[in-house]
């Protein structure tokens, strides 16, 4: 007996994609940069300093005297020289004016210009210690400083931002089908 059979063929569908993708452009311009620093104001004071150095007492003890310091000390010397003179010349005349009252003027007087006064032996150190006189005042100096405040004027540019979207396009490449077929 022949039974009938059933015969089926099918075909799947097919889809078809066409992708387009996205583009996205981004650029950051660099910023138009203005920037500017003033000079800082200074000013600056001083005041010298003053040094002074005396030395005269320190070159008179080396014997090293002006000659107006050593024609003062030959005046005043020659002075008091001439004047113990005309008093021990005096007191002499008065001595030998009173010879009537005895003793021997002339023997004492001899006696007292024949002997030579004891000298010493006079060490000195020189100069003298102290003897170089130093002044010093110091100076000073007034520095004033004024900064000044930048000048910025920088402008910052935006990104530029370009966006194209992507995009999907289906296309049916197969359509699906069912055949029924019956064998006898």
């Amino acid at each position: 007996m022949n039974i009938p059979k059933m015969q089926i063929q099918s075909t799947k569908a097919q889809i078809g994609l066409t992708i387009q993708k996205p583009v996205q452009e981004i650029q950051q311009p660099k910023a138009d940069l203005d920037l500017q620093q003033p000079k800082a104001e200074m000013s600056i004071q001083t005041t010298k300093p003053k040094l002074s150095i005396d030395s005269l007492e320190m070159r008179e003890s080396l014997d090293l005297k002006s000659s107006g310091t050593r024609t003062a000390e030959m005046a005043a010397y020659s002075k008091q020289d001439a004047l113990e003179g005309m008093g021990r010349r005096a007191q002499e005349g008065s001595e030998l004016m009173r010879i009537e009252n005895g003793g021997n003027p002339i023997v004492d007087q001899a006696k007292r210009r024949g002997r030579q006064p004891y000298s010493g032996l006079g060490i000195q150190f020189i100069p003298k210690p102290d003897s170089v006189k130093i002044n010093f005042e110091p100076g000073t100096v007034d520095i004033r400083v004024e900064p000044q405040k930048v000048i910025n004027n920088t402008k910052i540019n935006k990104p530029i931002h370009n966006y194209t979207p992507g995009k999907v396009k289906v296309d049916m490449q197969q359509y699906a089908s069912l055949k029924i077929d019956w064998l006898l």
